[in-house]
């Protein structure tokens, strides 16, 4: 069987000052990416992600177009250097905007200018402070929905991200949220609240999926070069109008990531290379499957060592 590499990009919660900073200063087309969105946007988000404040990079407006900005700007380094033999691409909730930039679908300025309309809606949908999500751990999918059922009382509770085996974010009302982690921890499993600032991947998104479409819409989206697997099927898809469904469903749908990763797998991928910040998808990719290889490019050195062994294979 041939062995295929994915390329992953990371979603919300990978973002930290600085990142990006020493990539844009030693390689001119990164640089060159986080101009072309800055112009985009009308404001230094290239700013923002070297210099911080946390605070502000913490704003899901904000948050959205940064990580998507370090992921291209890594990512047109990779293919500068020709280092981007991928078969298949994904990417998580956020991170799947980058992904279809990587291969085609959108130029890096259209999908940050998107990205932050995606934010504003996202985070405009429910009053702050009304909505939260929470991770619960060492649960399956099943025994999570019942905890949701028990915990929803007409309110709103739900599986919003897989992410690994044990590892299931919701997504609610606050009053939900809170019954919901009461009710795992009955089970004598863990359940934590997210510092996030909106109830992300529920039905409480309907409104910022509807405020979306016309975005989607009127955007220049292009078939892509190579599939994604996207988020809501946890299946790869090509076309332009495929991907245009995929997004605006996306914003009210859980994100099937174990599900993804399987997928890729069981298309032959054995390889994984981690393009953005931080290292989330690595960590979740190994604990859905704990054979395949991990590679993470983050910065100077990890993209280093990665073009190195890409030039000798």
């Amino acid at each position: 069987m041939q062995h295929h590499t994915a390329f992953v990009f990371p979603g919300q919660g990978s973002q930290s000052a600085g990142m990006g900073k020493e990539i844009a200063e030693k390689y001119p087309v990164a640089r060159r990416v986080f101009d072309e969105i800055d112009n985009a946007l009308g404001f230094s988000i290239s700013r923002l992600c070297f210099e911080g404040p946390d605070e502000e990079l913490k704003l899901t407006e904000n948050t959205q177009p940064a990580i998507l900005a370090v992921s291209s700007a890594i990512h047109a380094v990779l293919e500068d250097l020709g280092a981007t033999r991928r078969d298949i691409v994904a990417g998580h909730s956020l991170g799947e905007y980058s992904a279809i930039v990587s291969v085609g679908g959108f130029t890096p300025a259209e999908a940050a200018k998107i990205v932050r309309a995606r934010g504003q809606f996202m985070q405009a949908a429910v009053p702050v402070g009304t909505g939260g999500m929470a991770a619960l751990l060492g649960l399956s999918v099943d025994e999570v929905k019942e905890v949701c059922d028990e915990a929803s009382q007409g309110d709103v509770v739900s599986v919003a991200n897989i992410n690994a085996p044990g590892q299931i974010v919701i997504a609610g009302t606050k009053a939900a949220i809170e019954r919901a982690i009461d009710a795992a921890k009955k089970r004598g499993k863990r359940a934590m609240p997210l510092p996030v600032s909106a109830p992300f991947h529920c039905e409480l998104m309907k409104p910022a999926e509807e405020q979306l479409r016309p975005v989607l819409d009127d955007a220049h989206l292009k078939d892509l070069w190579f599939s994604v697997v996207s988020n809501v099927d946890a299946s790869p898809i090509g076309t332009a109008t495929a991907v245009r469904n995929a997004l605006l469903r996306q914003v009210a749908s859980p994100v099937r990531w174990v599900e993804s990763v399987e997928k890729m797998i069981a298309m032959g991928v054995r390889r994984f290379v981690e393009v953005g910040p931080g290292k989330v998808l690595t960590g979740l990719i190994k604990r859905i499957d704990s054979s395949v290889e991990l590679i993470n490019v983050s910065d100077v050195a990890s993209l280093e060592a990665f073009v190195a062994k890409a030039a000798v294979e």
